[in-house]
């Protein structure tokens, strides 16, 4: 069952359902699927997407027979990352206070809130999982892809910025191909992905929508406490290594670069316009 797209709440009899501009929310038993659903734009992240993502996780997270979330994409890609249009529209005169309170809850905040969420979570991807995609996905304990996905961190190259805000890149595919990603800004196609274990499977994209909602509904049959205190662990194991740590250091190296005269001669020219001079080969 699809929940229609609305900004607004709504109240059927005892039970609220809340509908959303930028996201598609379906019911599958005791699976839960939220997709970005912004398809004309390759489903870049407003501000607004990324507030609606962070709603719809809580409710999920709340509703007990919800026991496990795929996380999807709506079109012929998961997310192409971050809204720089909007960024330079909005946010290209923001204060290093304002900067700092904007992506701290809405990148690191709602990134790591993906990470903690107590309920497994599947990323279901095709095509482009870019930058700030790429951020979002990798927060899940599980990911399934088509064969036409590729994943990317290119703004090292596009925007002179220390990768994204949040660098999990090591922690998902080890630490030299992190390394050669960020430094090279080259994608990573689905079969090296899955090679180097940073994805679980990979299927046709045809069958990617009935092969991540498989696989959730096989999890979703384990008793689910057992499931959150396995997460709760094996998260531990994580933090037991450095993870939430080396996590905050490099968020404190992302805002510094945003002050650095190679990231504000990128922002001048402008940000959206960056991504494409980089497709042409030319300097940032």
């Amino acid at each position: 069952m699809e929940i229609a797209l609305h900004p607004t709440a709504r109240h059927d009899k005892d039970e609220e359902t809340m509908e959303y501009a930028t996201l598609a929310v379906e019911r599958h038993d005791a699976v839960c699927r939220i997709s970005l659903a912004r398809e004309s734009a390759r489903n870049a992240q407003s501000q607004q997407m990324l507030d609606e993502l962070d709603d719809a996780l809580s409710r999920a997270e709340q509703d007990d027979a919800v026991r496990v979330v795929i996380l999807a994409g709506r079109g012929a890609h998961f997310s192409a990352g971050h809204d720089l249009k909007e960024a330079q529209a909005k946010r290209a005169d923001f204060t290093v206070e304002e900067r700092w309170d904007y992506e701290s809850r809405r990148y690191y905040g709602y990134c790591l809130r993906i990470w903690d969420f107590p309920k497994p979570t599947v990323a279901q991807v095709q095509g482009a999982c870019v930058a700030g995609g790429f951020m979002i996905a990798n927060m899940c304990d599980l990911v399934v892809c088509s064969d036409t996905a590729y994943f990317s961190d290119p703004v090292g190259h596009t925007l002179a910025a220390a990768a994204t805000e949040v660098l999990i890149h090591p922690w998902v595919m080890g630490l030299r191909k992190a390394k050669e990603m960020l430094y090279t800004g080259e994608k990573v196609d689905a079969q090296e992905a899955l090679r180097i274990g940073m994805v679980n499977r990979v299927v046709p994209e045809a069958e990617l929508d009935a092969a991540t909602l498989a696989l959730a509904q096989r999890i979703a049959q384990a008793p689910p406490f057992g499931l959150r205190l396995i997460k709760r662990s094996l998260n531990r194991t994580a933090d037991a290594q450095g993870f939430r740590t080396a996590l905050s250091a490099h968020f404190d190296t992302h805002q510094l670069s945003h002050l650095s005269e190679e990231f504000q001669a990128v922002r001048e020219r402008g940000l959206a316009q960056a991504i494409q001079r980089n497709k042409k080969g030319e300097a940032a």
